[in-house]
């Protein structure tokens, strides 16, 4: 069955191709999910509508992701730790506490996205990359400081 693509598949090709691919598949997945559309004559015809509607998309998409990254480089956050004999941590700062105090912040951001190469166990500044979509990153700054005593 030819298809007419609407979005970038990895596998199949780019958005706005032809390409032919099994019957079921279009039917059963690239359907259901508007990926895809059929290679009829009238849409055939609409290949270019298709890909501006997708760089359409994309820039709205690339706006929302540039203010997040806007967003999130004003702000700084503060990890309160507990600490022992010369200011050694217990524990450390992982991802899932960073993402706990962003969303304090009011920021919802997957643990998976925070770029953390391994937990922080020292008390500091430190720069915390940010994945928020392809090549858009973010550059949290993080405070380590003594947990007061109450």
């Amino acid at each position: 069955m030819k298809i007419i693509l609407k979005e970038d598949l990895e596998s199949l090709g780019k958005c706005g191709e032809v390409i032919q691919v099994k019957d079921g598949y279009a039917r059963n997945y690239l359907f259901p999910k508007n990926l895809a559309i059929p290679a009829t004559k009238g849409n055939l015809s609409s290949i270019e509508e298709i890909t501006r509607q997708k760089k359409f998309r994309d820039e709205k998409k690339k706006k929302g992701e540039e203010k997040l990254k806007s967003d999130l480089e004003k702000i700084s956050i503060t990890a309160e730790v507990k600490v022992g004999e010369e200011d050694r941590v217990f524990g450390s700062v992982t991802s899932q506490d960073i993402a706990e105090l962003l969303k304090e912040q009011g920021f919802e951001i997957d643990k998976r996205r925070i770029d953390l190469e391994e937990p922080i166990k020292a008390l500091g500044v430190y720069t915390v990359p940010v994945k928020i979509h392809g090549d858009v990153v973010a550059n949290l700054k993080l405070w380590v400081v003594k947990q007061s005593e109450e």
